[in-house]
């Protein structure tokens, strides 16, 4: 299908591309971007005056809750949610339920998601058989079926062997490992450890819970030699050991939630389950140095940590409530709400959530490196239309998600996505 985006402003944060031009579209990949050919015929036209036409955004961090879960989501609405969010491609951890952990999973999950004809979901295979950290998959066999990384989800690898081993195969394949930094019993309690917390008689998670991690994991690095993607730092230390181990030249890098970048403890106010998150929120001179480590290139991406939780486990007492929030659709508005308030440019806001994350995938994405985050002549057409001057409010029940559980309800937001094209094919067009 031919399609023509007219008039809007076209920025490709990985090329420096910032520019007034229309983009045509034909076949699944950009054809042109500036002078359309005159003998070009357009099935479907998308007018983006006053827009920006961005690439597709890239999620390293969404539930999608099928298999196993399906009364928190489905994958028809979650990725319904991601179309409508301007995500194309989104990374699914491995904790489904059965877990990631064989091939034929692995490609049922893809089948069942490529029918849907909405994101693209790229899996993580587990890194241990059933997520116990005691038995390697067969990482060779996952990544054939269509993994693009390995990992433990939230379960903390508690055996260093199993975690050097994981590291020493990975490394051996040019495997990435995604890890959380967090050390398994220090980081068993429902909140961050401080003030807030002792007042409120919450089990506290300190930043020795993280820290402890880290530096573990960057000796194994050492050691090994693999590549590690640390999912979702949370501390303004664990911002700063991942500034000093990049400047050392270890192979990792690294993601922040949307939730950790806006919130801090403070917004557990009284006991609002909605803000029970992992990893827990925590003080605002970490928020700071979070906000300041993304804008400076130390956090390489921001992710929606979209965990859609049902209301039978939401609606609990703070302590019992099972943690998550839907962010799927607040991903892209969050983080330009963050670069207008820190002065952040746009293209650095943008590359957070497109090219940046983009490159923690790497080539693991198989014929799609190279266009998945940019928006370029040739590449894969997923593109994302934005109305910058729009604004609106977070309803929680006018989200598509299955889940309606946000930390941001009734947040003032910057920015609405207009249109989203995956492969060249509208997946989502919103209605005047």
């Amino acid at each position: 299908m031919k399609i023509l985006i007219q008039n809007g402003r076209v920025i490709d944060p990985a090329s420096g591309l910032d520019t007034l031009a229309d983009v045509a579209i034909a076949a699944g990949r950009v054809l042109s971007i500036g002078t359309v050919s005159g003998d070009f015929d357009a099935a479907h036209t998308v007018d983006a005056a006053g827009c920006l036409v961005i690439p597709g955004l890239v999620d390293l961090s969404a539930r999608l809750r099928e298999p196993g879960h399906e009364h928190e989501g489905m994958l028809a609405s979650e990725l319904a949610a991601a179309v409508a969010g301007g995500v194309t491609s989104l990374v699914c951890p491995p904790d489904t339920d059965p877990v990631l952990d064989e091939p034929g999973l692995v490609e049922m999950l893809r089948f069942r998601a490529e029918k849907q004809r909405q994101a693209r979901v790229l899996p993580l295979g587990a890194l241990t058989r059933g997520l116990q950290g005691e038995v390697l998959t067969e990482m060779l066999q996952l990544t054939e079926a269509g993994c693009v990384g390995f990992g433990q989800a939230e379960v903390p690898l508690a055996n260093t062997q199993v975690t050097q081993r994981a590291l020493q195969y990975a490394r051996s394949f040019g495997y990435t490992v995604w890890l959380r930094p967090q050390e398994l019993y220090l980081g068993k309690g429902v909140a961050a450890s401080g003030p807030l917390a002792t007042r409120m008689g919450l089990s506290g998670v300190p930043v020795a819970a993280e820290t402890i991690a880290l530096h573990t994991i960057f000796e194994l690095v050492r050691a090994t030699g693999a590549r590690v993607h640390l999912c979702r730092i949370s501390s303004a230390a664990g911002v700063e050991l991942v500034r000093q181990a990049k400047s050392q030249g270890l192979p990792v890098s690294c993601d922040v939630s949307l939730n950790s970048l806006h919130l801090t403890d403070l917004d557990i106010g009284y006991f609002d389950s909605r803000t029970r998150l992992n990893p827990p929120l925590r003080q605002q001179a970490d928020r700071a140095a979070l906000r300041a480590g993304l804008a400076d290139g130390t956090v390489d991406a921001l992710v929606s940590d979209h965990t859609p939780v049902g209301a039978d486990e939401k609606d609990l007492p703070f302590a019992e409530s099972a943690p998550g929030a839907t962010g799927l659709e607040l991903l892209l508005s969050l983080a330009l709400k963050w670069a207008q308030a820190d002065g952040v440019p746009l293209a650095r806001a943008l590359a957070c959530v497109t090219s940046n994350s983009a490159a923690v995938l790497g080539e693991s994405v198989g014929a799609l490196a190279g266009s998945l985050g940019r928006l370029h002549v040739g590449g894969v057409a997923d593109i994302c239309v934005v109305d910058p001057e729009a604004s609106w409010q977070v309803h929680p029940r006018a989200l598509r998600s299955q889940s309606k559980h946000t930390p941001f309800d009734g947040y003032e937001l910057p920015a609405r996505v207009r249109a989203t094209l995956v492969g060249g094919r509208m997946a989502f067009e919103r209605r005047a």
